[in-house]
């Protein structure tokens, strides 16, 4: 009896390891599909009111590649050169990573002047948009037919990423996870991000457990008041911090809050006890943020906050964790893992996403596209 339960164990073991390699192969297979090329540097030598994105300029010639490519058409008017709005969305908006990649690769973007003339004035007239005007943004198929509505007076990437996804799915086109986790991020900070700090016993098990609960943004396992904590910033409008509350307790998980305001203090002691609730003191950062990415490729890839937390949090659960990431996030990755003897930066203490990103891609363009 004790062979048979010997060998049933080991049989089970032996799947299980059978399981991780499978699977650790399909990811490295899934991995290996995408490579590093220049169509992920930004377009630097555009004027600023175009941002980073490599539009196109012949209306005509992209309505025939968005007909080749079945791909809706990103159609940008814009003064340029512009007044103070005209650049400024062209800096803040049209600069962002993710958002140029999507214009690249989810659509056919063509930017259209709206204050010269030639065929420029020919296609503003065409779709009877005004000259000298604030930057306007349609949505359109090939056969012209608009898609979303037109989207004007919303200068923010919050507004330009709504109105992707409505086109996308408009057009019966996929919507890519990375592009709707930035539109949660970006309305979470429209709606103003609020904090929440737990003690838990295993701030590494605890922030994992934390960063895929949907309303979280971002997390940071660290130190506060001699306890080790997990710092969680969410969209109020999603979670209440009553919930948030509940699920970082579930199973007695946190044993002390940190109240970062008086409302917080009230609702922890009512669920918790007063004895386990203290003001939120200063916060100190562990050495190994995302400890589970830690031993990983991924610590490599510029991601944003929430994306940083969900691949932490699939990594502790041995899952892939690439839907969350962008096919250049994922191009990133392939380049960094046939690279390993560069000296590549860890992303993980950085909230900075836009900045590590130029980083990254200007590191693989003047090493790893040399080699």
């Amino acid at each position: 009896m004790k062979f048979l339960i010997t060998l049933v164990f080991i049989l089970s073991a032996m799947l299980l390891v059978l399981k991780d390699m499978t699977e650790i192969y399909a990811v490295n297979a899934e991995v290996a599909e995408h490579k590093y090329s220049d169509d992920f540097k930004p377009n630097l030598n555009n004027p600023a009111e175009l941002g980073y994105v490599n539009w196109h300029r012949n209306f005509g010639k992209a309505v025939e590649l968005a007909k080749r490519e079945d791909k809706p058409i990103l159609l940008f008017f814009n003064e340029v050169p512009g007044c103070n709005t005209a650049s400024g969305y062209g800096k803040n908006v049209m600069r962002h990573p993710l958002i140029i990649e999507a214009a690249e690769t989810l659509f056919i973007p063509v930017a259209i002047y709206n204050n010269v003339g030639g065929h420029d004035r020919e296609v503003l007239d065409s779709f009877g948009e005004p000259t000298w005007n604030n930057p306007v943004v349609r949505f359109i198929d090939s056969d012209r037919k608009q898609l979303t509505p037109r989207l004007a007076g919303d200068y923010t990437k919050l507004g330009l990423v709504r109105s992707m996804i409505k086109a996308l799915k408009s057009d019966s086109k996929p919507v890519p996870d990375y592009l709707n986790l930035l539109e949660k991020e970006l309305s979470a900070e429209r709606a103003g991000k609020e904090k929440a700090i737990f003690s838990m016993y295993c701030f590494w098990s605890g922030e994992g457990s934390l960063g895929n609960i949907d309303g979280v943004v971002s997390t940071k396992a660290g130190f506060m008041g001699g306890k080790e904590v997990v710092q969680v910033e969410y969209n109020p409008r999603i979670i209440s911090y009553d919930k948030l509350l509940r699920a970082a307790d579930k199973g007695g998980k946190a044993d002390h809050v940190f109240a970062a305001n008086e409302d917080q203090k009230r609702i922890a002691k009512k669920l918790i006890g007063k004895d386990r609730v203290s003001n939120e003191k200063s916060f100190m950062l562990d050495r190994e943020p995302k400890y589970y990415m830690s031993k990983t490729h991924y610590k490599y890839v510029p991601m944003t906050p929430l994306q940083a937390s969900l691949v932490n949090s699939a990594v502790g659960k041995r899952q892939s964790p690439h839907k969350y990431l962008s096919q250049r996030q994922l191009g990133i990755l392939n380049s960094i893992k046939n690279n390993p003897e560069l000296n590549w930066k860890d992303h993980r203490a950085s909230d900075d996403f836009i900045a590590e990103w130029n980083y990254t891609i200007g590191k693989l363009d003047t090493v790893v596209s040399k080699k």
